[in-house]
């Protein structure tokens, strides 16, 4: 056991070391390498050496190389490395967390790392919490909460409502939960790509006149394609009025508040009824953890509490997984963002959420001043988006599919990675910066290749 292990801590130590060699996507024209890789059950056991071989030189740079610095693509998800001994000490000592009684000191330190959440969204001391897969999860487990509070069992009347930048996950678990797509309103946003708050009061309106049940607002604390804030303050005050739901998609900013000078940002946030976290955005942990915040804790439980003639009785006094979410068995999340949090400390951790923030503020000004490029969003946290424009660019479609081979070129040299979206049928180039690696180096080689590609295309 001690030889695999050296033999994998060697594998990732040298795979980390290197990753500024290596180039921000690797090589993705892979179809037939995934065709070879299909293959049977093995009949029979391997060394560990050609497997460490497969995946490290074989499949792993054929990826995005998402804990990259140059890595702008997204929103990026960096890995700490002590998640991952967190995750190792995990797996291999295998103790059960869905149950307090199992493992109740244990348990005990995923309630903190709650606490802690709760405390950094500046939610009130009744808020319970829930760690996830992701924002996906956390939105579904949100959307149960509200339609449990609201609806009970006419669940055909209820309507939500989001803004059209919403993240694609509010209507997949709003379907999961029972609201079809019909049940569903997407709200136009303003210039900032914000949600229009009088065109939400009218659908609610509309919707009441029309005998429907409206009971959730989703907000946005960051959107996915240009990072938009929406007026949470407002939203808060309208929901108030309308006594509806209100939920916060935190998954990308949402973390931004931790550092109290950046809270205007969000103004409004702790007054939401719940929030999305992704964790493995924000605290730059590995993919697969997100974390749900909901204000009345009672409401989440009285989702999900259950017993069962072979479960041991439900206890009130400490925080017990299985009486939060859905899942009974389950791996033991709350390990990685503690030992995370433990080592680095909350002082560090906020002093690099800042930072990241202010590379973004510094690299979309100076986007901003390059010739053929018009600005489209501003970093209201730290993703700005953008596109290509000339006079030899005469159509939408001429500009989108230039737009999109900045993108590609600037990639395609292996120093730093970006992507795109399309917002009304316009392409924009997006830069998101949330990699802890991430320094003032690759914000600036970002901004020279971007410069010189643009020079390249307009020529």
């Amino acid at each position: 056991m001690r030889a695999m292990g050296e033999a994998v801590l060697a594998r990732s130590v040298e795979h980390l070391a290197t990753l500024g060699q290596q180039p921000s996507r690797g090589d993705m024209d892979v179809a037939a390498l995934c065709r070879s890789l299909r293959e049977g059950a093995p009949e029979a056991g391997s060394e560990l050496a050609p497997l460490l071989d497969l995946l490290f030189r074989d499949l792993i740079p054929r990826s995005f190389t998402t804990p990259g610095a140059g890595y702008l693509a997204y929103i990026p998800g960096g890995g700490v490395y002590p998640a991952a001994l967190a995750d190792f000490i995990a797996d291999t000592t295998n103790r059960y967390t869905g149950v307090w009684q199992a493992a109740p000191a244990l348990v005990q330190l995923e309630a903190n790392v709650l606490d802690w959440l709760r405390d950094w969204m500046q939610f009130p001391a009744g808020t319970a919490g829930l760690l996830t897969s992701g924002g996906s999860m956390a939105t579904f487990n949100a959307i149960l909460c509200a339609r449990e509070r609201h609806l009970g069992a006419e669940l055909r009347a209820g309507t939500i409502y989001a803004s059209d930048q919403a993240h694609h996950s509010v209507s997949k678990s709003a379907k999961l939960a029972g609201i079809f797509a019909d049940r569903v309103r997407l709200i136009p946003v303003d210039g900032e790509f914000r949600m229009r708050l009088d065109a939400l009061a009218a659908a609610i309106a509309e919707d009441r006149a029309a005998g429907r049940t409206p009971f959730l607002v989703v907000s946005s604390a960051g959107t996915t394609n240009t990072g938009a804030v929406d007026p949470l303050d407002a939203i808060a005050d309208l929901c108030e009025r309308e006594r509806l739901w209100h939920h916060c998609d935190g998954a990308y900013g949402a973390f931004f508040h931790a550092c109290p000078e950046l809270r205007p940002l969000l103004a409004g946030l702790p007054r939401a009824d719940s929030l999305t976290l992704d964790p493995h955005k924000g605290m730059f942990l590995p993919y697969g953890t997100g974390a749900l915040l909901v204000r009345d804790g009672e409401a989440l439980r009285a989702v999900h509490s259950a017993t069962a003639g072979y479960l041991p009785q439900n206890q009130d006094e400490f925080y017990d997984p299985a009486q939060y979410g859905p899942e009974l068995s389950r791996g033991f999340p709350g390990l990685r963002v503690w030992m995370a949090l433990k080592i680095f400390g909350a002082a560090r951790y906020r002093a690099a959420i800042a930072e990241k923030r202010s590379l973004a503020v510094w690299a979309a000004e100076r986007v901003a001043r390059i010739p053929g490029i018009v600005m489209d969003a501003q970093p209201q946290l730290s993703l700005f988006a953008f596109h290509l424009e000339s006079p030899a660019l005469a159509t939408q479609a001429a500009r989108n599919a230039a737009t999109a081979e900045l993108v590609e070129r600037v990639t395609a040299r292996g120093k730093v990675m970006i992507t795109g979206c399309t917002v009304d049928g316009r392409y924009l180039a997006r830069v998101c910066v949330l990699s802890f690696r991430t320094r003032m180096a690759e914000m600036e080689t970002c901004v020279q290749h971007l410069a010189e590609e643009a020079a390249r295309l307009i020529a």
